[in-house]
């Protein structure tokens, strides 16, 4: 390697070439096929996507319908809003409140839809061992990070969600009024009687993981940045490890597309938009 240190062109490349085949947290494993952690059952050809993002980091990524999305909260302290879009047709996406309301049911776990705007299944929830999730708060922005932390710039020491989110959605081609209200997997907020919300804040044991099936052509935006209700007063968030990879398109005889009548119709509406 250089001398010259990285201060100099000549030293930056060759610091970077240096570093070609070494595990660089935040960098996904490209090809993705090289990683070396495989899920259960799940070969390396079939792999798409492997990646640990950091505390304040944030991810972005197609997804083809059938594939399967395991997010694993390493150490017990992550936090991870997500955007969901149908990748063909960005203007349809998540839709937070259809999810709750569709479904009867506020809380998130196995089992239920994440269903979008034009009550389509844009992914389906298939196994969670965390059970603390959020459909109400959506993200951290810089006000509420400048509060907590004093600094909630996007590129300062305490990146808020809202803005990481809007860094992974550009990568689409979309802009601010595309971060639309979002899911946080592994903080759970619950509704006391009174109406007041409770943060379930952790942290919690870590490898709480929970798996996703896309049920749609989608694009799947991560940002891991602390909850807006967190009160800690340190920037407290942990990696997570995100994994993707091929799986068959959900038969019609699946349990979780018949288990309400809410689910089949869902599900008939995707069935119907790949008929075209």
């Amino acid at each position: 390697m250089s001398d010259l240190g990285t201060s100099a062109p000549k030293g930056a490349q060759a610091h970077a070439r240096a570093m070609a085949g070494t595990r660089v947290e935040a960098m996904p494993t490209v090809p993705a096929s090289a990683t070396l952690d495989l899920p259960h059952d799940v070969r390396a050809e079939a792999m798409l996507w492997e990646q640990t993002v950091p505390g304040g980091g944030y991810a972005a990524k197609e997804l083809h319908r059938g594939a399967r999305l395991r997010l694993i909260d390493l150490k017990g302290d992550a936090c991870v809003s997500m955007l969901v879009f149908n990748a063909e047709r960005p203007q349809e996406r998540l839709n937070v409140a259809d999810t709750i309301k569709v479904q009867w049911n506020a809380y998130l776990g196995a089992g239920r839809l994440l269903l979008s705007d034009m009550g389509r299944v844009l992914a389906s929830l298939l196994e969670d061992t965390a059970a603390t999730h959020d459909a109400f708060c959506g993200p951290s922005n810089e006000r509420s990070n400048a509060r907590s932390y004093g600094d909630g710039s996007n590129w300062g020491p305490c990146p808020n969600a809202r803005e990481r989110l809007l860094l992974g959605a550009a990568k689409f081609g979309l802009g601010l009024k595309d971060v639309h209200p979002c899911i946080n997997w592994f903080k759970g907020i619950r509704i006391a009687p009174d109406g007041s919300t409770q943060l379930e804040a952790g942290p919690f044991p870590p490898g709480r993981a929970l798996t996703l099936r896309a049920e749609m052509n989608i694009i799947v935006v991560l940002a891991n940045c602390p909850h807006v209700l967190d009160s800690r007063h340190s920037y407290s968030v942990t990696p997570v490890r995100v994994s993707a990879w091929r799986g068959p398109v959900t038969a019609s005889e699946d349990a979780i597309r018949n288990s309400t009548p809410e689910s089949v119709r869902a599900f008939l509406n995707v069935e119907e938009y790949f008929r075209r």
